[in-house]
């Protein structure tokens, strides 16, 4: 028997019915994640409940291309983000839990189903996903960044607010898969809301870093250090959580020679 459920085509939009689209020939069909047998909408790139890229069991396609710049471009700055995470805890605080987003899309060794991040709200997703995310960089897993760096860019677009500390988290990400000139729009975005923020130079000292720009990354340190001490006074609360990343980009550009 015909369906007779009229749905809007994922691929060219048309309102049809059936298996089928009528105008492209698409397929109508209620698509399961091949991982865990979810039901995704006919939209889904990722499976909101486990994370596998939709219709797929693999993490990578047979025959994807691996960037391995992509995964050390911004080693070292994640490698600070992951102490900044550390930092915020210290002081005698027990370490802290890995996030609930560390089981997701595993079968094996975890003592529940992974939780289905589509029931979270747009921050608290961004914030699980750039956690996975840093944790993965602290590890070289550059599988695990490729598979979940597009979902937590595609939680920040989802943001109500979009403040300075998460439009340097969502720069870091794209720093991180060689996104350069999305994160140098990011670094102007702060700078245009905030005027001398900290962030903003910071950014563009590593994207001119990673382009091999010494005289770009020259400005961005001179524009740093002549702020520094008056934003650190402000006493931001996104100063005070990456004060490790503040603290070594400062003490890099203090020695660094950049005569014109």
């Amino acid at each position: 028997m015909t369906d007779s459920i009229t749905r809007s085509c994922a691929s060219c939009g048309t309102v049809a019915s059936g298996n089928f689209c009528s105008g492209c020939g698409a397929s109508l069909a209620q698509r399961t994640c091949a991982h865990c047998q979810v039901e995704l909408s006919l939209h889904a790139r990722f499976c909101h409940r486990c994370g596998q890229p939709a219709g797929q069991a693999s993490v990578r396609p047979a025959g994807a291309r691996s960037d391995r710049r992509a995964w050390t471009v911004a080693g070292a700055l994640c490698a600070l983000l992951v102490a900044g995470i550390a930092y915020k805890v210290s002081g005698g605080a027990p370490e802290p839990a890995a996030p609930d987003m560390a089981n997701a899309g595993s079968s094996t060794g975890s003592s529940g189903p992974a939780p289905d991040i589509s029931q979270m709200s747009p921050d608290e997703r961004f914030d699980r996903l750039f956690n996975r995310i840093m944790q993965a960089a602290g590890r070289s897993d550059s599988v695990e960044i490729e598979r979940f760096t597009p979902m937590a860019l595609g939680a920040y677009q989802q943001l109500e607010t979009r403040d300075a500390d998460a439009r340097y988290h969502a720069a870091v990400l794209h720093l991180q898969v060689g996104g350069f000139a999305a994160a140098g729009a990011l670094a102007d975005t702060i700078l245009s809301e905030s005027p001398a923020h900290l962030f903003g130079y910071l950014i563009h000292g590593e994207v001119a870093k990673v382009r091999n720009d010494s005289r770009g990354r020259a400005q961005a340190q001179r524009d740093f250090l002549s702020r520094y001490g008056s934003a650190m006074r402000s006493n931001r609360v996104e100063y005070l959580e990456h004060k490790p990343v503040l603290d070594e980009f400062k003490a890099e550009a203090e020695k660094r020679d950049t005569p014109f």
